[in-house]
């Protein structure tokens, strides 16, 4: 039945006829091929509302006169869950709602599957019948599949308009400011090019199903070779965690379980494309109802593979259409995987808007190598605007703005400029040393986690890595990376620095970051709870093998390790000797150990202020980790938008607690940096510098601003003026510290 049900919708679809003419022959053969007294379709229309658009069985009149918000009756319901509904006794449902124009109270089974494309539901196809009647499991997958035939047609432009299903406070034309989160800063201005997939799937019901196998089987393996080649092709090349992002699409892709999901759908007599079509329709209707965050972004994961297994099945989306961008674009979308954005220009690229996503999605990851402007979470962007239209991505504010009027691209276009400005100023500085107007020379180093923000060392000419985010790797792979792919990695770092110091800190997951293969544990208060050097120690075989190829990596060059999180001096004693179990290990094997090693720890709970004199006699140095220590400090959670900005770095008790650190550092002969956001504000740096500290550590894009700071900078009237401050019981001292810069030129 689903194979010849497929056959006449095909040849419908075929036809010259209308596409709402087409609509009312589908029902029709859908009602007799089903033994279905009545089929019907709703079309899912601006304003969030359902419209009876054909039906064979009810009353003719009710054509274009019957509507349901989504979410009301049966056929809403099914519309807002985006799921079928197979009911013996509709009426006897407490979702059922009665309307008298369409003549459906004698009619008691209803069997409705919603009209899915791109993870949207475009309408609702329903069939029903007098009698009560249990439909089998073949029959909803087979108006499933029609549905997908239906969809097409929706979407097609000639029912409804793509100006009349737009949202009403898109369709005035008027500028729009839209809110999201910011996952990348800077300001993008250009035209929105709206990414949509790049195939067209016309060919719906096969002919011959070994042979539709076998396509399948060749497009999977051309696609395996296409993402390399891209790899290979593109700038950020280098990166070798890009690489780790696109290996893990590979394991998806060649999921078993995926694949003969895909191979079912064939077997019910789709064509491959239609297959991979359909199984993404599913992914993405069931996915949706999944809270998990994570989960939730492996939904762009499947999108990014299903669209380019679709381009390699169907022999479209070419790399001509992508030749034919404005010179600047603004990419809008309800999702992206990154090999995806790594597909456009990247000399076009100004900005990225996302429906959905996270700041530690994969594609932002990317956009973030690329240093491109990105909002995300902003919700039912894609539809408030038209291709082509003009858009400005305020990534330093988490703001949109669509169809923005002359005097607001005027005033984004000098700020824009500004920066631009700014940062080749910036670029002008890197053979210059850190060094303020009376000589004292400050150590910048920088923060980084991915292969390609080591180019900022040469770029801005910093000193080293203060600190070397280990865990990024870990997280953008399917499961734990072994000994020799983790000693892989670090080599790389450390053949990248090219003879700058890398610290590198050991895994530090669980809180914010959450590894893909490990199950949440579902705390309370997660980043105070199981993270960081907590589970290496619980879990010492992770350390342990991480601790290996680190050493392993050195080769016998100096080697740099910090452990994270350390909130009582035994934990470090504990960490060290895993550390010497592994040295030892090495020697017996016959390797080489580091020339040179230092070995710290991050200062980031409060309780280690108290246990510094004991901590100071065991460790090589200290970093204190600015962004973890005060959120403890003021029990102020950094991710909480009603807290993030209510306690101030610049007040006199974390000034007072910087400066007695550093006292004890000094007095112990232990050296002491600042790795943060604190480190990368210019006015939070300037302070710093007041205080003594001479080594700081910060995300390369704050690297240019932060040196000039120094080079403008005279530390001695600085410090001075900071011996007044310390007792102050001001909020914070920001001001009393603007003030000062604006009155001795200091370029803050």
């Amino acid at each position: 039945m689903p194979r010849r049900l497929l056959a006449r919708v095909r040849d419908v679809m075929a036809g010259d006829a209308g596409a709402e003419e087409r609509l009312n022959q589908v029902v029709s053969i859908i009602a007799a091929e089903m033994s279905a007294e009545v089929c019907s379709i709703y079309v899912r229309r601006a304003g969030e509302v359902l419209e009876l658009f054909a039906t064979q069985g009810l009353k003719q009149s009710a054509v274009h006169n019957t509507r349901l918000r989504v979410g009301e009756g049966l056929v809403g319901e099914i519309a807002a869950r985006a799921k079928p509904s197979s009911l013996t006794d509709a009426q006897s449902h407490p979702n059922f709602a009665y309307r008298p124009e369409t003549g459906e109270e004698i009619y008691h089974s209803l069997m409705g599957v919603p009209l899915l494309r791109s993870g949207r539901v475009n309408g609702v196809v329903v069939v029903q019948n007098r009698s009560p009647r249990e439909y089998e499991e073949e029959e909803v997958e087979a108006l499933q599949t029609v549905a997908m035939v239906l969809a097409e047609v929706v979407a097609g432009g000639d029912l409804l308009s793509r100006e009349e299903q737009l949202p009403a406070d898109g369709n005035a034309l008027l500028p729009l400011r839209l809110e999201g989160v910011q996952f990348n800063a800077g300001i993008g201005i250009g035209t929105a090019v709206l990414h949509q997939p790049r195939y067209v799937v016309e060919n719906l019901v096969a002919e011959d199903l070994d042979a539709e196998h076998a396509r399948l089987r060749e497009a999977v393996s051309e696609m395996h070779g296409a993402l390399d080649t891209l790899l290979q092709a593109s700038d950020i090349a280098t990166g070798g965690d890009h690489t780790e992002i696109l290996e893990t699409y590979r394991m998806i892709a060649e999921d078993a379980g995926w694949l003969a999901r895909i191979g079912e759908a064939i077997a019910s007599g789709l064509t491959a494309e239609a297959a991979v079509q359909k199984v993404l329709n599913d992914i993405q209707a069931r996915m949706s109802q999944v809270t998990d965050p994570y989960l939730r972004e492996r939904i762009h994961d499947f999108e990014d593979l299903a669209d380019r297994l679709l381009q390699h099945l169907v022999g479209s989306g070419s790399d001509s259409e992508l030749q034919k961008l404005p010179d600047d674009v603004v990419l809008v979308a309800r999702s992206m995987g990154p090999a995806q954005l790594l597909d456009y220009d990247r000399r076009c690229l100004k900005g990225l808007v996302l429906e959905e996503g996270s700041s530690t999605s994969h594609v932002a990851i990317v956009a973030r190598a690329l240093d491109i402007p990105v909002v995300g979470c902003v919700q039912g962007v894609a539809g408030m605007i038209e291709e082509g239209e003009p858009v400005i991505v305020d990534g330093d504010n988490a703001q949109v703005f669509i169809r923005p009027g002359e005097e607001m691209r005027r005033i984004f276009f000098r700020s824009a400029k500004a920066l631009g400005q700014r940062k080749a100023g910036y670029a002008s500085l890197r053979e210059l040393r850190a060094v303020t107007r009376d000589g004292e020379r400050i150590s910048i180093q920088i923060n980084a986690g991915l292969l390609i923000d080591l180019e900022h060392l040469k770029d801005m000419g910093a000193a080293g890595v203060g600190l070397y985010r280990t865990e990024v790797p870990f997280m953008v792979r399917s499961q734990f990376p072994d000994v020799e792919t983790q000693q892989k990695i670090y080599a790389r770092v450390i053949e990248q620095a090219a003879g700058k110091p890398v610290a590198f800190r050991t895994l530090d997951v669980g809180g914010d970051k959450v590894l893909p293969y490990w199950r949440d544990a579902g705390e309370e208060n997660p980043a105070m709870g199981w993270r960081a050097i907590r589970i290496g120690l619980d879990r010492p075989s992770l350390l342990r093998q991480q601790l290996r190829a680190l050493i392993r990596a050195a080769a016998g060059g100096p080697l740099c390790v910090m452990f994270p999180m350390i909130a009582e001096v035994s934990e470090f004693i504990a960490a060290r000797k895993l550390l010497d179990m592994e040295l030892e290990r090495e020697v017996k094997r016959g390797g080489p150990l580091p020339g040179e090693l230092s070995v710290g720890a991050m200062m980031e709970v409060p309780a280690l202020l108290f246990q510094l004199p004991a901590l100071l006699r065991r460790v090589d140095f200290i970093s204190i980790g600015s962004n973890d220590l005060l959120q403890f400090l003021f029990a102020s959670d950094r991710g909480n938008a009603r807290t993030a900005g209510r306690y101030d770095p610049l007040s006199p008790a974390v000034l007072r607690i910087f400066r007695d650190v550093l006292v004890q550092c000094r007095q112990a002969d232990v050296p002491v940096s600042v790795c943060g956001e604190m480190a990368g504000n210019p006015l939070d740096a300037m302070a710093l510098i007041g205080m003594g500290y001479r080594s700081i550590s910060l995300s390369p894009p704050s690297m240019g601003q932060v040196k000039t700071m120094i080079r403008s900078l005279e530390i001695g009237p600085l410090e001075t003026y900071m011996e007044n401050l310390y007792q102050s019981d001001h909020r914070n001292l920001r001001e009393n510290l603007r003030a000062f810069a604006r009155d001795h030129g200091v370029k803050i």
